[in-house]
């Protein structure tokens, strides 16, 4: 229609924000808001903003930045800032940056309706609350035609754990997981749309522990009910913490066939001394030995994880035992980062790292993880994986789509259409992708 208006979403970090995203751009869809490509075009632009990362406040205020010509060509043009900065700075934002219309937090953006009445009649809002009224449950989808074939969804938000480095319990909150059958019902409406797999989301997913017919369900537990779905073919669930690895949620790795063989189970150090700093609750040789009950569920198990190098106090032997930690467990695939402080965390007062120590140990620590992925890529080749397709490939006739291992797998063939789950054998490892034939 003529006066639909348009929205511009920018997102960034997590898979929660990206689901968020999702979200806030349908509470807005009801209330006339489509979106578009590029904040020029925006009659709103709204930045989800992640707090993990370095500097990250200062990043998000470099990007608002860019957008004082369009608000001054257009003074209409509604900016907001939502997610884990919005939570983090309040309404610093809009003192800072006096542009800014909008700063909701995580827990909010359900309120978005409202908030755009407001918007309307010239007002700044700034809604940073932790309310008690579930948003998911709160929130009016846009009806939507058709899905991708995956998806992702919230079961479980906020964290208990207070690591010594993280921001999350603060930006967050506390843990607090959806009642299963409202995500059951929106698994199923997922999957009516196209959906062929679904991974589960949460800070801390697998302490997930949502009201469920019969008491408290544990992630396992709604596993097994999702894989009940028909039609959902696949079920992944991301961000694991170790001490949250149950019995049942292991063992459901070797009885499920559709929960996929990957699981990021993150650790950050080797060494018992820095995981005790950290408060990670945890040794490095319980890591292990959970590592190899899980192995033994499910042999050909992809593990992923998470490293933080430099962390303050680290000492050489800190890292040394890191790298002992990552040779015995073999990753598949990792995520690294020299640590850098968080205003507000524990760690944040500590002696730090020397900078250049730091970064050398990251290089030597990433090298390790890339022969290991590349060697886990290469042992594929000959290999039958299930593929997800989900989008044409860069060459002619070419599709691209995920192994049951989370590779990105290539194939060339006519007729394969996205959603479609084929069989694939793998004749070819690169360095970020594997090639493959139908089967």
């Amino acid at each position: 229609m003529a006066d639909t208006k348009k929205l511009y979403i920018r997102t960034y970090g997590c898979q929660m924000n990206v689901y968020d995203s999702e979200r806030m751009a349908e509470a807005l869809g009801v209330e006339g808001y489509e979106e578009v490509a590029s904040p020029e075009q925006a009659d709103m632009i709204l930045l989800n903003t992640c707090h993990i990362r370095e500097k990250a406040a200062e990043k998000v205020y470099s990007e608002l930045g860019r957008y004082k010509d369009l608000k001054a060509a257009k003074p209409d043009l509604k900016i907001g800032v939502a997610g884990c900065v919005a939570q983090a700075e309040g309404e610093e934002i809009i003192a800072r940056q006096p542009m800014v219309d909008l700063v909701v937090g995580p827990q909010t953006y359900h309120r978005l309706p409202d908030m755009v009445t407001k918007l309307a009649r010239g007002e700044k809002v700034v809604d940073t609350d932790f309310p008690a009224e579930d948003k998911f449950e709160a929130l009016k989808a846009r009806p939507q035609a058709k899905r991708g074939p995956t998806a992702f969804l919230t079961v479980q938000e906020g964290c208990d754990k207070f690591c010594a480095f993280c921001v999350v319990p603060y930006t967050r909150g506390a843990e607090a997981s959806r009642p299963a059958d409202r995500i059951l019902r929106e698994a199923r409406d997922l999957v009516e749309k196209g959906v062929r797999e679904i991974t589960l989301l949460g800070q801390n997913v697998n302490a997930y522990h949502g009201t469920g017919e019969g008491g408290v369900w544990s992630l396992a537990r709604l596993i097994r009910a999702l894989a009940e779905i028909d039609g959902l073919a696949r079920i992944r669930f991301t961000t694991s913490h170790p001490n949250d690895m149950s019995d049942d949620l292991i063992a459901a790795h070797g009885e499920i066939d559709k929960l996929m063989p990957y699981l990021h189970l993150p650790v950050q150090s080797g060494s018992d001394r820095i995981l005790k700093r950290m408060n990670r609750q945890h040794t490095a040789d319980e890591y292990l030995w959970l590592i190899e009950r899980i192995r033994a569920a499910r042999p050909d198990i992809l593990i992923s994880g998470d490293f933080i190098v430099g962390f303050p106090e680290e000492t050489a032997a800190d890292f040394e035992a890191t790298m002992d930690l990552i040779r015995a467990v073999n990753y598949g695939q990792a995520f690294s980062f020299k640590y850098s402080p968080r205003p507000g965390t524990p760690a944040a007062e500590r002696a730090q790292v020397d900078p250049g120590e730091a970064s050398e140990r990251l290089q030597r620590l990433q090298a390790l993880i890339n022969d290991q992925a590349a060697a886990v890529m290469q042992g594929m080749v000959g290999r039958e994986v299930g593929v997800l397709f989900e989008k044409p490939g860069r060459m002619p006739g070419q599709m691209v789509g995920k192994s049951d291992h989370l590779h990105a797998v290539h194939v060339t063939a006519d007729g394969i259409a996205p959603g479609e789950l084929r069989r694939v054998r793998i004749v070819e490892a690169g360095p970020n992708s594997l090639a493959g034939t139908l089967i």
